[in-house]
């Protein structure tokens, strides 16, 4: 029997899409990553489902929209029921593994800890104990908990909370979060080594603290120039992004030493941004080069992506608040090696989502479908870009929805959300002002077009709702119960997945009788 393939899933906290060597950054080093796309597909339009960690993860790992599986803030309730693509691979005769920030709902217990042969989640216990970890504990027994650098130190680096300035981290190379994640996902492949894998690796960078080791802290200049829109005034924008702004330029830098200004401190995080990004990708390269080493390349789908993306000072913003106002944290970065199937260097620019990394890995492996995914099998687009999967992409937090469509970008904003503000919303033609420096949404020579924006967002709302029971209902006859309280009629039950909802051969969306009835 041939060897079935095998999984890497690669998945970086908050790396902006545009912070790649291999999308013509004029200041990122990431050597691996470009080689690396050089090798399989790269997707210059993929999006990501929320622009918070525990929300996007959710929907990555179960293929599913935020406003169905209806998580949108971090942690919380675990969906013990929703299936996943560790417990999915992991019926299917697969090894399975979790390492790094998985950051997921935690109560009562960790949402994927009993679908993982190796839960090696570097904040929490499969139960849920938060601040305690193997990676905490391995820091422990090497006397180096208190410089660690991946998370909330209340020891070093300085102030109580994590901080938004940077700096060198003092934690030794090979002791890192991603060194560790890297090492025990190697460790695990050699534990069986003719035997399938799944393997998610998470790692935090560039998420704050923006700690890099020093070799990448050296490889920028002291005098990096900042992002070209950080001091570019954000009249355009809503209220909550304006206050954002003005946040970020009256930071009081934690690293700042006597007679330094507000944009040393700049400088400094957007230098700590860039260095982390090339930690990761020095990481990931590691990685790599052990598949190669043991023969498994040919084996094994490797994707490399992110939860969402982040400012870092672009558009004058610190971190990701507020949301999806900007193609900085809505697009994410996305590459695919697959032996045998993807084009060598091939640049697709067709629409994808986060959602669709889930039914594409179970479709390339083989496996049976999983029956509650929204996302949708993107295998075509790997080899090809002349067939579109989607009309729009969509990222989403309760009150508010971002759509891409073609060359826009669309806010849908409530006005329940910014009182302030007359019909507020945001309209971008990214061809021709990718940098989103032209609000067009109360142009009345663009009226029409906010007017199909928020058909289509209304359309994808409705298509991708997910339903318990349409009528006319898909029933399950069981002949081998009989009521006899109701004349001996046969009770009949009603297909449901593991979410509490109908299985995907039911939901609207995916019927050919959508004319009949109440459908």
């Amino acid at each position: 029997m041939p060897r079935k393939k095998n999984v890497l899933l690669v998945i970086s906290d908050q790396h902006n899409a545009s912070l790649l060597g291999c999308e013509a950054h004029p200041q990122v080093r990431t050597p691996n990553l470009d080689r690396f796309a050089a090798e399989g597909v790269r997707f210059t339009n993929a999006y990501t489902q929320n622009t918070i960690c525990t929300p996007s993860r959710v929907s990555i790992l179960s293929g599913q929209y935020c406003h169905n599986h209806g998580i949108y803030g971090l942690s919380g309730p675990a969906p013990l029921g929703l299936n996943n693509l560790f417990r999915h691979f992991r019926q299917n005769g697969y090894r399975t593994a979790g390492l790094g920030k998985l950051h997921l709902p935690n109560s009562p217990k960790n949402w994927v800890a009993d679908d993982l042969d190796r839960f090696g989640d570097t904040y929490e216990m499969p139960d849920g104990t938060i601040g305690d970890s193997d990676f905490f504990r391995y820091l422990e027994k090497l006397g180096l908990r208190e410089k660690e650098d991946s998370w909330h130190n209340p020891w070093n680096y300085g102030e109580s909370t994590i901080t938004l300035d940077a700096r060198p981290s003092e934690l030794p190379y090979e002791h890192t979060q991603e060194v560790w994640c890297a090492r025990e996902a190697m460790k695990f492949i050699d534990a069986a080594p003719d035997d399938p894998f799944f393997i998610k690796v998470s790692f935090q960078k560039p998420h704050h603290p923006l700690l890099p080791n020093e070799k990448f802290w050296n490889l920028y200049p002291d005098d990096l120039g900042l992002p070209p829109t950080c001091h570019l005034e954000p009249a355009h924008r809503p209220a909550t992004f304006r206050k954002q702004w003005r946040n970020y330029h009256e930071t009081k830098w934690d690293y700042t030493d006597l007679g330094d200004r507000w944009e040393d401190g700049a400088r400094r995080q957007w230098r700590g941004t860039l260095a982390c990004i090339s930690q990761i990708d020095d990481v990931f390269g590691q990685l790599l080069d052990f598949l190669e080493q043991r023969g498994l390349a040919d084996d094994t789908v490797v994707v490399y992506g992110a939860d969402h993306g982040a400012y870092h000072g672009i558009h004058g913003i610190a971190e990701k608040a507020p949301g999806i106002n900007s193609q900085a944290v809505c697009r994410v970065p996305m590459i695919w090696r697959v032996p045998g199937v993807t084009r060598t260097g091939m640049t697709n620019t067709q629409l994808i989502e986060n959602t669709d990394i889930a039914p594409t890995l179970v479709s390339l492996c083989g496996l049976p479908p999983m029956d509650s995914v929204d996302g949708l099998d993107a295998s075509e687009l790997l080899s090809s870009d002349r067939v579109p999967l989607h009309e729009v992409a969509v990222t989403e937090n309760p009150f508010n929805k971002a759509l891409r469509w073609g060359k826009w970008r669309f806010v849908h904003q409530q006005s329940d959300v910014s009182p302030e503000d007359d019909d507020v919303g945001e309209l971008y033609d990214m061809e021709n002002d990718p940098l989103e420096t032209r609000n067009l949404y109360g142009d009345p020579a663009y009226r029409d077009v906010v007017t199909a924006c928020r058909r289509l967002l209304l359309e994808w709302l409705i298509r991708t709702t997910r339903v318990t029971t349409t009528h006319p209902a898909v029933k399950i006859r069981d002949d081998s119960q009989q009521d006899y309280r109701c004349g001996g009629t046969i009770r009949s039950t009603y297909p449901v997945a593991g979410d509490g909802r109908a299985p995907n051969d039911i939901q609207p969306r995916f019927r050919e009788d959508l004319a009949e009835n109440y459908i």
